[in-house]
């Protein structure tokens, strides 16, 4: 009886187990997120985040809890191999740890660009992926960069740092460490000098809108390679002479150069001969001495407007070198004269906004390329015939707002268009649009612009636009 007893108890026993065992196997295990993205990175966010707090405490401890975590995820059931893979975070080796799939709260994210813009942040958000290429962070409130915060980036091209509050010291080294690094902006902010150590691989660096007085050859040694420089908006000059000479010798692969609006009194001595554009609009400018260019330059855009330049403050040898210029912006100066010596290969020539009474008939003949001629806001009353005659390829002349008494004798046959509104015209002579050996033949003006003259249009002389397309050409009012 006894052993009777005994088995029917192990029998309940075993049975007992039995379905413990197979409650415990059929129990449903926790519920998981669905693996889609937003689960995935909400997950690494705040692994990452554990992991950053204990590495900056103590990089030694971070390693360990880092471990222990790991080693944690190991043990749990149930997990399928490609939940595991995606969920598996690898000890940090370096500060701060950020995942490439990772992105932070404050930014968004599109593939390896990161937009932080108009954030409001007041520091460079932690958990930017080491593998990003373009870091937008511009209009925010940003005032010092974290030191070595970027020296892991190396793949970053592109940082945007435009428009915040940086000062020279709160980015003193923190951009020599990127080694991938093309294009820094850091326009729009407070600084007073230029960063000394900028990266090699460096090829355009924008400061306009600071508050920089000086620069030093020093600062360009680091980057020899750059290609864009903009300044515009700033103090260069303050009151000196210029910049100091051959300053930006290093740069020899240097393209654009952009000085707007700054405080400089005369064109910059021992430029780089690679300069293809040079803008220099808004300075105090009064005279272009000889030696700008101690060579042979490669300059094609020059842009002096808005200076305070006169017929004497342009010598024989200011642009003596400048043999490719197609480009010359003189508007708003101080010229009483169309200035001589100009570069023969100029395709554009802005001229509007001065002083400039009269055109003699070689003034301009030796610029036989050229295409765009601006004489707009002059006080021009008088062309000689034929001034503008030798221009054989020139397409566009504006003479608005002069006091021309006549439309301009011998216009160029090639012409495409002429603006003449603005003046006190009261004739249009027979060979001002049809002269020469083509005076039957149909002229290539397009557009002829007589508005807000003198003009009677009872004693016109019709035989004056005999060669023109149509009478819908001429624009009277």
């Amino acid at each position: 009886m006894k052993n009777v007893t005994e088995s029917a108890g192990k029998s309940q026993t075993s049975m007992k187990n039995n379905m413990e065992l197979t409650a415990t196997r059929n129990k449903p295990s926790p519920a998981r997120p669905l693996v889609t993205k937003p689960s995935v990175e909400m997950q690494l966010a705040a692994v990452v985040s554990a992991s950053v707090k204990q590495v900056k405490g103590n990089k030694t401890n971070g390693k360990k809890n880092a471990d222990k975590l790991k080693e944690k995820k190991r043990k749990k059931d149930n997990r399928t191999q490609k939940l595991a893979k995606t969920e598996e975070v690898a000890a940090p080796t370096h500060f701060p740890y950020f995942l490439d799939d990772y992105c932070p709260p404050e930014c968004a994210c599109y593939g390896r660009v990161v937009q932080c813009s108009d954030k409001g942040v007041d520091r460079v958000p932690y958990g930017i992926p080491y593998n990003s290429r373009y870091v937008l962070l511009m209009n925010n409130h940003i005032s010092s960069i974290q030191l070595d915060l970027l020296d892991e980036y190396v793949s970053l091209e592109f940082l945007v740092l435009s428009n915040n509050q940086l000062t020279d010291g709160a980015i003193e080294g923190a951009f020599e460490g990127i080694p991938a690094l093309k294009r820094l902006y850091l326009d729009r902010n407070l600084l007073d000098s230029v960063p000394t150590d900028l990266p090699l691989s460096l090829e355009e660096l924008r400061l306009d809108g600071n508050k920089v007085s000086v620069m030093s050859e020093a600062a360009w040694a680091q980057c020899p390679g750059l290609l864009v420089l903009s300044f515009s908006n700033n103090s260069l000059g303050n009151g000196s002479d210029s910049l100091p000479s051959s300053v930006l010798s290093p740069l020899t692969k240097l393209r654009t150069l952009n000085l707007d609006h700054n405080q400089l009194t005369s064109v910059p001595l021992g430029l780089p001969l690679s300069i293809k554009e040079l803008y220099l609009r808004g300075n105090h400018i009064g005279q272009f001495r000889g030696g700008a260019f101690n060579g042979v330059s490669e300059l094609m855009v020059l842009d002096l407007s808005a200076n305070r330049l006169s017929n004497r403050g342009l010598l024989r040898d200011s642009l003596l070198n400048a043999t490719h210029l197609e480009s010359l912006n003189l508007e708003g100066n101080r010229l009483k004269q169309v200035p001589q010596y100009l570069p023969r290969s100029l395709k554009t020539l802005n001229l509007e906004g001065n002083l400039i009474s009269s055109i003699r008939k070689t003034t301009l003949s030796s610029l036989k390329h050229l295409e765009h001629l601006g004489l707009a806001r002059n006080k021009i009353f008088k062309v000689a015939p034929g001034a503008f005659k030798a221009l054989l390829v020139l397409h566009q002349l504006d003479l608005c707002n002069n006091s021309l008494r006549q439309v301009p004798r011998e216009l160029p046959q090639g012409l495409h268009s002429v603006v003449l509104t603005h003046n006190r015209i009261q004739s249009v002579p027979r060979d001002a649009f049809c002269w020469g050996d083509k005076s039957l033949s149909l002229s290539g003006l397009v557009r002829v612009q007589l508005e807000h003259n003198l003009i009677d249009m009872g004693k016109l002389d019709a035989q004056a636009f005999r060669c023109l397309r149509g009478f819908q050409v001429v624009h009277f009012y």
